[in-house]
């Protein structure tokens, strides 16, 4: 196998986590010699084109329908296509099997009508109940070569000897605009804190800009940035969303606090608080009441931020993009 292809999109309201792990992925496909091409749409999203531009990872536009689909992937030669999408019509992954093309689906529980030889669901207690192979659980969470790289090779220990460093972010373009509302409750928490904040667009620059800090609270606001792990490895405690990134955070073993903003979002919040590998916030928009004393106890008590990153950094090893293109190339 020389040539795979992936079906991916991205977009202001999509959000970027459908391409970030098939660019995980790609990387490791590239390392193995595989030549990797992207059929997107990315919604004119420049963080997520300069994600493809920057690694010199071909993209071309996203085929239209099955007809598109399946001459995009005889044009290109393709030996397989991996396609993660919610939105695909389940004929296009038929089309393409029908072309003897090998096709793994990256999928988030629900497979959504999608056909594949391989199904990969790398949520955290995933069961996956279709295809002959099914990789399911953290073991194959897709992770970026820049998370995989920071990766402690022990378990970390948080000293309070410091101001604690906060990170908050949401994804490449923040659809909900959830950093302003995190912001706010960080400050709620009324103990001090030196916090970067991810503002995806000038406008929750400006909102941001506009949040006031308590005593001894500092907010940086800053723009996305493809140096984001490194900020994160230095961070005491992370602000996010559940989704994908969640794994990059529990890999790094960060202390790490998340809410939930979409429905399909809900399953992963609860399982890894659950499992105790990230703490609670609730709902964007309806923050449990609780939220301001959870950040609070995690900002002034090192042990239990110590505590909660060990158990996160034992459930993922950063190796899932290695056993994911094995069973993609029948390694």
């Amino acid at each position: 196998m020389t040539t795979v292809g992936i079906r991916c999109d991205a977009g202001p309201r999509t959000g970027v986590g459908h391409l970030v792990r098939c660019v995980a992925l790609a990387e490791e496909l590239t390392a193995r010699g595989v030549d990797v091409h992207f059929l997107s749409d990315l919604g004119g999203v420049a963080w997520a084109e300069s994600q493809l531009e920057q690694r010199g990872l071909p993209w071309h536009p996203a085929p239209y329908d099955t007809v598109g689909l399946v001459a995009a992937v005889e044009r290109l030669d393709l030996d397989a296509l991996v396609i993660d999408s919610y939105t695909l019509p389940p004929q296009q992954s038929v089309a393409a099997r029908r072309t003897g093309r090998r096709v793994l689906a990256i999928v988030d529980g629900d497979p959504r009508g999608q056909t594949a030889d391989i199904y990969v669901d790398q949520n955290l207690d995933a069961v996956l109940d279709v295809g002959d192979v099914r990789l399911a659980g953290l073991d194959y969470a897709l992770l970026r070569t820049s998370v995989r790289q920071l990766r402690p090779t022990t378990a970390p220990v948080q000293r309070g000897t410091r101001v604690p460093k906060v990170v908050a972010f949401f994804g490449g373009t923040d659809a909900y605009r959830a950093a302003p509302q995190a912001a706010r409750l960080l400050t709620r928490s009324g103990v001090p804190f030196d916090a970067t904040v991810i503002a995806a667009d000038d406008s929750l620059r400006a909102e941001l800009l506009a949040v006031e800090a308590g005593p001894g609270q500092r907010f940086e606001i800053i723009a996305p940035t493809d140096h984001l792990p490194k900020l994160l490895i230095d961070a005491d405690l992370v602000i996010s969303a559940s989704g994908t990134s969640t794994w990059e955070l529990l890999c790094l073993g960060r202390a790490a606090a998340l809410l939930w903003v979409v429905d399909n979002q809900i399953l992963g919040y609860e399982r890894t608080v659950a499992h105790g590998y990230a703490a609670g916030l609730g709902r964007l928009g309806d923050f449990d009441e609780a939220a301001p004393s959870v950040l609070a106890g995690l900002l002034t008590d090192p042990a239990a931020r110590t505590a909660l990153a060990a158990r996160g950094w034992s459930a993922v090893d950063g190796r899932g993009v290695e056993r994911v293109a094995d069973a993609l190339l029948g390694a």
